[in-house]
């Protein structure tokens, strides 16, 4: 037997007499339960999401008190997104959002999809440590936790709500029936408020007829159930053709106007709204909407345009809930894709400078970094660098607002000077500025810094602007970590390289030798390619060149191991078959799962010739005294890791003065789409060209040509040898 509430009314968190067994019968509790909720706690609207079998993702599954199609951004999100409904299951408590500024802050991506904003409660629904799904309750308004009515749901009704959800998903589940989400999701109908007498039905229409203006009703969804004959005409239609269709989708001249919003506004705040629409060409009608929990009752009158109405679809009136317009809500996306691209701060800085700063009207910005307890100024546009001065640099304990948002997490707008003399008396009054939106940028909790919008006219910052700055500057605050995480990587990543790599090249009497090293277009700027030029005594010296496998720290760092013991032999004067040979074992017994090519090259300057031989490497370019260039066709060598017993034979040739050898990775010649043979003729072709250059200056020109040529995804290194001309 199921005890009584304290207002009298059953709750149904007893049992059933029997689980249910089909599909239907099932999702007709679930639907039951999901009504109950809503009417428990006293909300307007209610839904339900269901983790899918995969255990990562949360799908709506059925919604009442509004169509489901307004909860399209949350309809299938991943557990690990930051979504309310997500957050809510992934860490098993109630989520709360009573304010439209807290619930952009907290979830900006959401609050820029989800245009209509209005109070709402996510709750997981467990059972133990199963988990099942997402109760998610939404009422007008803004309010606190613990308050019934307008103000919210109590959090016990929520809590007692999820529990019988919780049990009978677990029953279900018990017998072999779970509940899985459907292949979409269903918005339950909602009941008449009246009986459907027909002589009463006949009644009430013949009242509405004889009234004056127009009338129609939509339900929930939008679709219009009855429409006047007065209506019908005033919106230039007949009353077969629009009735069960949705006017902003029957009427041409009401698509783009601001019937959809307003109609979806006023359903999510239950309360009434008007507005003007002009009807081409010159028609100008006025709309009076009064919702309820079943659906909207709509008056429609002719009148004039209001007197900041301009020509076209303008409006005027008063629009309780009103959502962000279309245009605000594209600019953001757009802008939120602009910031996905950013790659390090200079990049945030300038998007947000030269990008943000012109679409929402502003005169200037300033955007601070929170460094080491103290604001640092780290990118401004049209603000007084004096102003600024006092800013850079000050503690994070300073009561000036750039700096106590971060402290509160909550934005502060002013509309004028005298609004931000009143919270901050030391506030100078700066020349042509007179409007203020002082955003925190938090991140995961963790302050990032702060953005400071500043307008020339006073700017009264209405409450959906307000939630579209606020979501901004979450997404600025996640773009702006990145982007300090991407710099102090390749931060990382260009000292680690510059560690592994030779910081100079001998000076060798009768050698010419330049080096270039380009990283990788993509990643961390770190790879696996080396080189060294070793000089082993008066006449003699070893020069290499090789590429591990990939372009990564765990390259970089196998890299770090190879080149060392590489150059450990050529400084003894090992013939290249040796030094390749020692290298190979080596690898192999680090099993590091990668390979490695290498170039090994001992240069006899005394008797003018060079042993070569190759590890899988690009064969070298040698250029001839008289100018002409050759790929050297070096007997083949298997890479290095592979087999501990390869052999790698060896080729002499000779090196008169004016002789220049090229080394090179094969980020240097492989180019999508090019046939890698004809690409180191093209090198050879453009090493014989250069003839006349220094060194220096050609190692450059080949570097610059693969910039220009071709995009580079992988490394590049270069070593040029020069043999020094007689006399």
């Amino acid at each position: 037997m199921c005890a009584k509430r304290e207002d009298g009314a059953v709750p149904p968190y007893g049992p059933r007499p029997s689980s249910p067994a089909s599909g239907p019968t099932r999702r007709a509790e679930l639907d039951r339960l999901l009504e109950f909720a809503v009417h428990d706690t006293g909300v307007l609207a209610g839904a339900v999401f269901l983790l899918a079998s995969d255990g990562q993702t949360l799908r709506l599954e059925v919604t009442t008190g509004l169509p489901a199609e307004y909860l399209t951004p949350w309809s299938r999100v991943a557990l690990s997104s930051p979504v309310a409904v997500a957050e809510a299951l992934r860490l098993r408590r109630l989520v709360w959002l009573s304010d439209p500024e807290e619930f952009a802050r907290r979830y900006p991506r959401t609050a820029i999809a989800l245009r209509y904003h209005c109070a709402a409660a996510a709750a997981p629904i467990v059972t133990g440590t199963t988990a099942w799904g997402t109760l998610l309750l939404l009422w007008p308004g803004s309010g606190t936790a613990g308050a019934a009515g307008a103000a919210g749901p109590g959090p016990d009704r929520v809590a007692a709500a999820c529990r019988s959800l919780g049990r009978f998903l677990r029953d279900a589940a018990g017998t072999g029936h779970a509940v899985r989400p459907g292949p979409v999701p269903r918005t339950l109908p909602q009941p008449s408020a009246r009986g459907r007498d027909p002589a009463a039905a006949l009644a009430a229409a013949d009242l509405v007829e004889r009234l004056p203006d127009g009338n129609c009703a939509l339900d929930l969804e939008g679709t219009l159930t009855y429409v006047s004959a007065t209506a019908a005409t005033l919106l230039g239609g007949s009353v077969p053709e629009l009735t069960g269709t949705r006017p902003w989708q029957s009427l041409p001249w009401i698509a783009g106007s601001p019937v959809e919003d307003c109609f979806c506004g006023a359903m999510l705040s239950r309360t009434p709204a008007s507005f003007t629409v002009q009807r081409p060409p010159d028609q100008w009608l006025a709309f009076e909407l009064y919702p309820d929990g079943s659906g909207v009752s709509v008056r429609i009158s002719p009148t004039g345009p209001g007197p900041a109405s301009p020509a076209g679809s303008a409006r005027t009136g008063t629009f309780p809930g009103e959502p962000i317009p279309l245009g605000e809500v594209y600019q953001v996306l757009h802008l939120a894709a602009a910031l996905s691209e950013a790659v390090g701060v200079r990049d945030v800085v300038d998007l947000v400078t030269e990008e943000i700063l012109p679409a929402f009207g502003a005169r200037t910005v300033a955007l601070l970094a929170a460094e080491d307890g103290r604001m640092r100024v780290i990118g401004r546009r049209g603000y007084n660098p004096e102003i600024l001065e006092y800013f850079d640099g000050a503690p994070l304990t300073c009561p000036a607002p750039p700096v106590r948002v971060l402290a509160t997490g909550r934005p502060s707008f002013f509309a004028t000077f005298e609004e931000l003399s009143r919270a901050y008396p030391p506030a100078v009054r700066q020349k042509d500025v007179y409007a203020w939106a002082f955003l925190p940028l938090i991140t995961s909790g963790r302050p990032v810094g702060s953005c400071v919008f500043a307008f020339d006219h006073p700017h009264p910052f209405p409450e959906q602007e307000r939630v579209v700055f606020t979501a901004l500057a979450g997404l600025i605050a996640q773009a702006l970590e990145r982007a300090r995480l991407y710099d102090c990587s390749k931060e990382l990543a260009q000292t680690l390289q510059a560690a592994l790599l030779p910081d100079s090249l001998p000076d060798i009497p009768g050698l010419d030798a330049a080096a270039r090293y380009l990283p990788a277009a993509r990643g961390m700027d770190i790879g696996g390619d080396f080189y060294d030029l070793v000089r082993v005594d008066e006449t003699t010296a070893a020069v290499f060149i090789g590429d591990v496998q990939g372009h990564n720290v765990t390259a970089a760092a196998l890299m770090g191991r190879i080149r060392p013991a590489i150059r450990s032999h050529a400084s003894t004067g090992a013939a290249p078959a040796q030094a390749l040979s020692q290298a190979n074992r080596r690898l192999v017994d680090l099993n590091p799962g990668r390979f490695a090519s290498c170039l090994y090259a001992h240069l006899d300057l005394a008797h003018r010739r060079a042993v070569l031989a190759t590890a899988g490497h690009p064969p070298p370019i040698l250029r001839h005294p008289d100018g002409t260039a050759e790929v050297l066709p070096l007997p083949p060598g298997l890479l290095l890791g592979i087999d501990p017993d390869a052999d790698y034979p060896s080729a002499e040739i000779p090196l008169p003065p004016g002789t220049v050898l090229a080394l090179y990775t094969d980020g240097l010649v492989e180019t999508p789409g090019v046939d890698l043979d004809d690409a180191m003729s093209g090198l050879a072709v453009q090493l014989a060209r250069a003839r006349h250059q220094p060194m220096e200056q050609l190692a450059t020109a080949l570097i610059d040509h693969a910039r220009r040529t071709a995009p580079r995804t992988d490394d590049i290194a270069l070593l040029l040898i020069g043999l020094a001309t007689a006399g």
